[in-house]
């Protein structure tokens, strides 16, 4: 299997293979589209894929990544993200994990579709001021600076499991802080500081982090507006461009989660659970394999598959062996859509590839796969396996694998010898991965892009002739407080005017 899938690097792509890619982009799963296709639907790996779950996006997770670290070869990275398409001025709130919700990584260690291994974070909120609505009150220079007014902490278990039940349980981190959104260069002057004072190391050798990160997948989306409506002309602009999401990442020595050196490979998918009134534990949110339950399960099994496991997988398999995708692209731009039933879409999505990231006695199930005794390469391919880098996607998937160009491929019968070169012309990240622990970019600043200028005259001065940009924190903070008291005191005499003014004429008309 693996010699079909190896191939030498092509030339440069035809401008209407990489247009046909894009429009395809949004069904690059094991299968195909499901029918909610709409213009101005918003959708990405795993962004808002179900209809209960896309109203809460604290407990959406939109992608998860395993790779065997390339500075650590004996440890293995999993970074997953949640909540989706996160405006990075979205204030003054801004971006927290849900505090009652338990977000899962599982580790099947066998292939049998059931986690031996599940490590969970749970999230603490801590508020210093309620009398503010400040995220921060000045500056903030360290993950404990007083002028932090929202912060987060949380818990790591691991919990090992025999047949579906824990059998133990053990914190092997406790309080640590989450780095806090990038609300601007005003208030956070240097965020890589924070990002980095996040990143805690652990006593058996793993690493964690949670935080705010830029989102790493990279697409060309608008392909939900009914596949661009039969239009070509339109492609190649990454959409999540410019959005952020948070991150949970976990470092850990390979020998800790793998069965053994002769089974090296690892299943691994998420989980997210959400507390109710009455303190039940309810799973809204599952992800494995990159846009299977965006594009390959259909509208009315969506809700489902979050709920469900991978041991019964066996229920959405004629999804995958039956896509739709490639029919709607036979029928939209006569590229012929190959033979049922796709038993290589199974393989790579549900069994893992024979001979590369296989167990044995594989349960078919949704899940990532990933051989850990296949080595980093020092010079990755964006195509991965697809053009001889056996150290990507579909085994695991490392942050800078094109998954979208490879799926397609994929699903357009690659494996079957039917060889193309579809995708979206997107291929890379906007930002710049990271060279260590947790590897995923920066987050976008809120306050990202050029000031206004020319616009309404100076507007560096507040009343007084006090400049916000001058003086030192404290300055700043006792300007903002006399600007706030000053609007505050004109609300009230606003207010006092018109009670008189309403009083007036209740006499005048009485």
């Amino acid at each position: 299997m693996i010699s079909h899938l190896n191939r030498s690097a092509r030339g440069r792509r035809s401008l209407a293979a990489l247009i046909c890619g894009a429009l395809a982009a949004g069904g690059l799963a094991a299968a195909g589209v499901s029918t909610a296709l709409a213009p101005g639907a918003a959708n990405a790996s795993s962004h808002r894929e179900a209809p209960l779950i896309s109203g809460q996006p604290q407990y959406d997770t939109t992608d998860v990544y395993a790779f065997v670290s390339p500075d650590r070869p004996d440890t293995t990275t999993i970074v997953a993200n949640w909540l989706p398409f996160e405006e990075p001025a979205g204030g003054p709130n801004f971006y927290r994990f849900a505090d009652d919700a338990r977000y899962d990584v599982h580790i099947d260690s066998d292939g049998d579709a059931q986690g031996d291994l599940l490590y969970r974070w749970t999230f603490h909120d801590q508020v210093k001021n309620g009398d503010t609505f400040l995220f921060n009150t000045g500056p903030v220079t360290s993950l404990d600076d007083p002028d932090l007014n929202i912060t987060q902490t949380y818990d790591v278990e691991l919990l090992r499991l025999r047949d579906q039940h824990v059998i133990s349980t053990t914190k092997i981190a406790n309080d640590v802080p989450v780095a806090p959104s990038n609300v601007g260069k005003a208030s956070m002057p240097d965020y890589a500081k924070l990002r980095n004072d996040a990143v805690r190391k652990l006593q058996d050798g793993s690493a964690v982090f949670a935080g705010q990160a830029d989102d790493p997948f990279f697409l060309d989306l608008r392909v939900f507006d009914l596949l661009y409506g039969g239009d070509l002309s339109e492609v190649g602009r990454d959409t999540l461009k410019g959005y952020n999401v948070n991150s949970i990442a976990l470092q850990v020595p390979t020998e800790h989660i793998r069965q053994s050196a002769g089974q090296p490979v690892v299943g691994i998918w998420t989980t997210t659970h959400r507390k109710s009134a009455s303190g039940d534990w309810t799973q809204v949110s599952r992800l494995g394999m990159p846009l299977v339950n965006e594009v390959v399960i259909p509208l009315k099994d969506k809700d489902k598959f979050n709920a469900s496991a991978p041991w019964n997988d066996a229920d959405f398999l004629p999804s995958v062996t039956n896509p739709e995708l490639p029919k709607l692209i036979e029928g939209i731009y006569k590229i012929d859509a190959p033979d049922e039933p796709r038993d290589d879409l199974v393989s790579v999505f549900l069994t893992g590839v024979k001979d590369l990231n296989q167990p044995p006695k594989v349960r078919p199930a949704e899940a990532l796969r990933l051989n850990t005794a296949i080595p980093p390469t020092a010079a990755p391919k964006r195509l991965g396996v697809l053009d001889g880098d056996n150290a990507g996607f579909p085994n695991g998937r490392r942050l800078a694998d094109d998954v979208l160009d490879i799926s397609l491929q994929v699903v357009e019968g690659e494996l079957l010898g039917a060889k193309n070169d579809l995708g979206d012309a997107v291929d890379a990240n906007d930002q710049e991965f990271g060279k260590s622990f947790p590897y995923v970019a920066l987050p976008t600043s809120g306050s990202n892009g050029p000031a206004a200028k020319g616009q309404g005259g100076d507007r560096t001065q507040l009343g007084g002739g006090a400049e916000l940009t001058s003086g030192d924190a404290a300055d700043n903070r006792t300007v903002l407080a006399a600007s706030v008291g000053s609007a505050v005191a004109g609300a009230v005499l606003v207010g006092l005017g018109l009670a008189w003014w309403r009083m007036r004429r209740r006499g005048r008309w009485s």
